[in-house]
C-alpha cells in the first residue's frame, strides 16, 4: 500500500456509509436484489386479486423497463451466455402485459419477443416460470414435478418423506403440488394471450415440453451401476408409483394436510415461511382449495409481499419486490464489520444493532427440529422470520452477540443459546449445512431434475462448514483438538477441489467457497503450510486481475468449474484479500494488489460494482446484496490494517 492515508480514508468512508444506513431500531436494512421474477409476479399477482394498486404496478413496471437489455432481453448477470435469460425474459414479458402499462406492439416488447423465440420459446422455459404461466391459465399443467402430493401422508421411515427436502424446497414445492393436483388456474379477461410466444417446430405446443411420469419412473441413475444406489431407486420410485393407486378419499387428506401444513407455517406477517415467492404461491393453492380472494389470510398474505418491497435507485421512482428481506444478516455481518474497523462495542451503533439482534433470536421450533431434537436458539435471515433459523445467520449474530456478552446477562444467555444450537446443527459427516441437519438424501441427487440436489436438499457445504469454523475458532475458542471442530476440518480437506479450490452454494462460487474454507481452517488452527493451505494460496494468487482484483462469473454456478468475470467486483476481491490475509499473516504483493483495488472500488465499472456474488437457485436466481460493496470491504481492509500495522512497528 502506497499511502496509508488513502487506506485510512477508505475505511472511514465505508464505516461511514454503513453508519448512515442504520435505522431507527438499530437494524441495517439493504435491498436484497434479485431478477425480474419477482417484480413480474407481484404485478401479476396483483390484478389476479383484482387488487388495483396502480401506484405500486406503476413502480414494478418502471423497475422491470429499466432492466432490459438492448436486445430486448432479460438477464440474470451481466455476463449470462446467450445474451439473456429465456426464462426471466418471460416473466418479465408477461409481467408487463399484466400491467397494462405497456402493449405488445411497443417496440420493446417486440424486441422482447424476437429475442424470447431465438431463444426457444414458450415451450423451453424453467419449471417456476411454467409454474406461473399454468397458475394464470396461460399454459397447460405439465408433469414435471418428482413428487406427489402424497408424500406428505408417507410415514417417517419410508425412504424419502416430505422433511427429506430442503426447507426452501419443502415450502414452494407444496403449495405448487396442491394446485397441480387440482389443475388450478386464474385466468382473468386481463390475461395476456400467449401462444404467439411458441417456437415454430412441431414439438413446441402446450404441455409437450414437460417430463412424463413415464419418463421420471424409467429413468436410470448415472449411479446405477452401485448397487445401493440402484435398491434405493427401485424401491422408491416403485413406492411413489402406488401412490396414483390410493383411494381418492387419501387424495383428498392429501390436499387437507397441505393446507394445514401451510396454515401452520404462516408468519406473523402473514407470509409463508417468511419468502414472498412461497408466499405467492400460498396464495394460489388457497384459492385453489376455495378461499375467496378477499379471504383474511391470502389480504394479510399480500400485504406481507407489499411490505417486502424496496426502492431502486436505479429505476428511478421504482421499487423492486424482494424474494425476501436480509435485516438480519445485514444487521450481524455490518456490526461485525464496523467493530472489526475499530468501533467500540459501547459506540451508539454497536448496542442499537445488538439490541436488535436479540429481540431476533428465534425461540420457537421450526421443522428443523425433526431432524434435531435441540433447544431452539439460532437466528434467521429476515426479521419476519421466526421459525427458519440457519447456521450461517447464527454464526452472524453470535459474532456480534460475543462482544457484549459481559455487558447484560441476556447477551451471555443468548450467547449460551445460540452457540448450543449452532454446534447441534453439525451433521454426521462433519460439515454444516444452511437449514437443517443430516438433510442430504441419496434419492434426491438421482432425481431426473436440473440441479436436484442443490435444490432439493441441504447437504454440508464448504462456505457453511468454513464460517462454522471461523465463528468457532475466531470467536468460541474451539480449535481443532475438539473433535467436532477437527471433524469440520476433515470435512473441508476431504471436498477441496483438485485446483485448490472449494466450491460456495451461497455465495459466487468458488472464491466464496474457497474464503470460508481457508478462514475457517486457519481460525481452526491449519498450518499455514498444510498442503490444502498452500494449493489455495496458489489457487487464489492465479486467478487474480491486472488490476490487483478479483472477479469471477455467475456462469461458475452452472458449468461447476472457476469461470472468470471479465471485471472486479469489490466482494470478491475483498474474501480472496481476506484468504490471503488468513493463509499468509503478512503483507505479500498479492496482498498489497488486493487492497489497493478496494481502496480505489469506486473507478471499477458500475456493472460490475452491482454484479450480483449471492447465489439463490443455480442457473435460475443470483443477488446483489446492496450491503456488499460496502461490508466485505471494510471487513478485509480493516483486517489488511491490522497486518500491515504490525508489519511497519
Amino acid at each position: 500500500m502506497n499511502q496509508k492515508s488513502d487506506l485510512e480514508r477508505a475505511i472511514a468512508i465505508l464505516t461511514e456509509k454503513l453508519q448512515q444506513a442504520q435505522s431507527p431500531d438499530g437494524a441495517f436494512r439493504f435491498c436484497l436484489e434479485g431478477g425480474p421474477m419477482t417484480d413480474a409476479n407481484m404485478i401479476i399477482l396483483l390484478r389476479s386479486l383484482g387488487d388495483h394498486d396502480e401506484t405500486l404496478i406503476a413502480k414494478l413496471s418502471d423497475k422491470l423497463l429499466a432492466s432490459q437489455q438492448s436486445n430486448g432481453a432479460w438477464r440474470l448477470y451481466e455476463d449470462e451466455p446467450g445474451g439473456g435469460n429465456l426464462s426471466a425474459t418471460v416473466e418479465a414479458y408477461n409481467g408487463l402485459l399484466f400491467s397494462r402499462r405497456i402493449a405488445k406492439t411497443d417496440p420493446r416488447m417486440l424486441a422482447a419477443k424476437r429475442f424470447l423465440l431465438s431463444a426457444g420459446g414458450l415451450g423451453q422455459v424453467g419449471m417456476l416460470t411454467n409454474v406461473t404461466l399454468s397458475l394464470t391459465g396461460q399454459k397447460k399443467w405439465g408433469d414435471y414435478f418428482a413428487f406427489p402430493l402424497e408424500i406428505l401422508l408417507l410415514p417417517p421411515k419410508f425412504p424419502v418423506t416430505i422433511f427429506d427436502l430442503s426447507v426452501s424446497s419443502r415450502v414452494h414445492m407444496i403449495p405448487i403440488l396442491v394446485s397441480y393436483q387440482l389443475r388450478f388456474s386464474l385466468p382473468t379477461v386481463e390475461t395476456p394471450d400467449l401462444s404467439d410466444l411458441y417456437a415454430s417446430s412441431a414439438e413446441d405446443i402446450p404441455g409437450s415440453e414437460t417430463t412424463s411420469w413415464s419418463d421420471i419412473f424409467a429413468f436410470k441413475s448415472e449411479h446405477d451401476n452401485e448397487k445401493e444406489s440402484r435398491g434405493l431407486h427401485d424401491s422408491v420410485f416403485q413406492s411413489l408409483k402406488q401412490l396414483y393407486q390410493w383411494p381418492s378419499d387419501l387424495h383428498a387428506e392429501a390436499l387437507k394436510k397441505a393446507e394445514r401444513f401451510m396454515l401452520e407455517r404462516i408468519e406473523p406477517d402473514g407470509s409463508l415461511c417468511s419468502y414472498a415467492s412461497s408466499t405467492f404461491l400460498m396464495i394460489y393453492a388457497l384459492l385453489a382449495l376455495g378461499y375467496d380472494k378477499r379471504h383474511p389470510v391470502i389480504v394479510k398474505a399480500v400485504s406481507a409481499m407489499k411490505r417486502m418491497l424496496c426502492g431502486h435507485p436505479d429505476a428511478g421512482a421504482g421499487a423492486h419486490a424482494q424474494i425476501f428481506t436480509s435485516e438480519i444478516w445485514d444487521t450481524a455481518l455490518t456490526s461485525h464489520a464496523m467493530q472489526e474497523a475499530g468501533l467500540t462495542a459501547a459506540h451508539p451503533s454497536i448496542q442499537a444493532a445488538g439490541r436488535y439482534l436479540l429481540s431476533m433470536q428465534q425461540t420457537r421450533y421450526g421443522d428443523w427440529r425433526v431432524h434435531n431434537p435441540a433447544e431452539p436458539g439460532g437466528w434467521g435471515f429476515s426479521d419476519n422470520n421466526t421459525r427458519i433459523p440457519d447456521v450461517d445467520d447464527t454464526t452472524a449474530a453470535l459474532r456480534v452477540v460475543a462482544r457484549l456478552r459481559t455487558q447484560r446477562s441476556d447477551y451471555m444467555e443468548a450467547w449460551n443459546k445460540g452457540l448450543n444450537w449452532l454446534l447441534s446443527m453439525q451433521n454426521d459427516d462433519g460439515g454444516w449445512a444452511a437449514f437443517e441437519k443430516n438433510t442430504d438424501s441419496k434419492l434426491l441427487a438421482i432425481l431426473p431434475a436440473p440441479h436436484a440436489k442443490d435444490i432439493l436438499a441441504d447437504p454440508s457445504t464448504a462456505d457453511l462448514t468454513g464460517r462454522t469454523l471461523e465463528f468457532l475458532g475466531n470467536t468460541a475458542g474451539l480449535k481443532q483438538h475438539i473433535r467436532l471442530v477437527r471433524r469440520g476440518v476433515n470435512w473441508l480437506l476431504d471436498h477441496q477441489e483438485k485446483d485448490g479450490s472449494w466450491y460456495g452454494r451461497w455465495g459466487v462460487c468458488y472464491i466464496y467457497g474457497t474464503w470460508a474454507a481457508v478462514t475457517g481452517l486457519a481460525a481452526a488452527g491449519l498450518s499455514s503450510d498444510h498442503p490444502a493451505m498452500r494449493k489455495a494460496a496458489k489457487w487464489l494468487v492465479g486467478i487474480q486481475r491486472s488490476d490487483g482484483g478479483f472477479g469471477e462469473s455467475c456462469t461458475s454456478d452452472l458449468q461447476r468449474r472457476y469461470v472468470p468475470l471479465n471485471a472486479s467486483t469489490p466482494s470478491q476481491t475483498a474474501w480472496a484479500l481476506d484468504a490471503l490475509l488468513a493463509i499468509n499473516g503478512k503483507v505479500t504483493l498479492e496482498i498489497d494488489r488486493a487492497a489497493s483495488f478496494l481502496v480505489h472500488a469506486d473507478q471499477s465499472p458500475i456493472w460490475a460494482v452491482k454484479y450480483p456474488t449471492g447465489a439463490g437457485l443455480p442457473g435460475g436466481y443470483y443477488i446483489r446484496y446492496h450491503s456488499y460493496g460496502l461490508i466485505w470491504p471494510l471487513l478485509a481492509l480493516s483486517r489488511y490494517r491490522k497486518v500491515y500495522d504490525t508489519e511497519k512497528k
